[in-house]
């Protein structure tokens, strides 16, 4: 059961971990250094394989909270509704909201027409503050789901 409680505190503090690290250092420090347009071709870049983090630690927590929750007489609800809130949440960013991020990106590069570029840019803003709420939210709850691990 060790290597059990293991895998999934790992999942939680590389998921977690990576969303500060990302919100924190990464992205700020990316859009300092580099004009806005490569900031967001490198943060392209970076997302896809941000999101199979978040995939692969939700579905690991998941995984492991179930185990390590067989044949105990009380099962953690609050960590277990808060994984699978937090793994529906990722799924949908990085599934749904990301495809239509990255369509909407490539318009605004092809689009000549000035005013259809700055729909697109108020779409494109939109879209993006959502999946930062969004975002927030996930890293409130997984900060919650390890606050509640350490609670005897």
């Amino acid at each position: 059961m060790v290597i059990i409680k293991f895998f999934h505190l790992l999942s939680l503090v590389t998921w977690i971990g990576g969303m500060i690290f990302l919100v924190t250092i990464g992205a700020p420090s990316i859009f300092k250094v580099l004009p806005r347009e490569s900031a967001g071709d490198v943060l392209g870049d970076i997302f896809p394989r941000y999101w199979i983090m978040g995939y692969l630690c939700s579905i690991t927590a998941l995984v492991t909270i179930a185990i390590m929750s067989m044949g105990e007489p009380v099962l953690p609800w609050g960590r277990i509704v808060l994984l699978v809130f937090m793994t529906l949440l990722t799924f949908y960013l990085g599934l749904i909201l990301a495809a239509r991020t990255r369509k909407i990106r490539l318009k605004i590069r092809s689009e000549g027409n000035t005013s259809q570029r700055e729909i697109l840019n108020n779409s494109f803003r939109k879209i993006h503050m959502i999946s930062v709420i969004m975002n927030v939210i996930i890293l409130i709850a997984g900060l919650a789901v390890i606050f509640l691990m350490v609670i005897p």
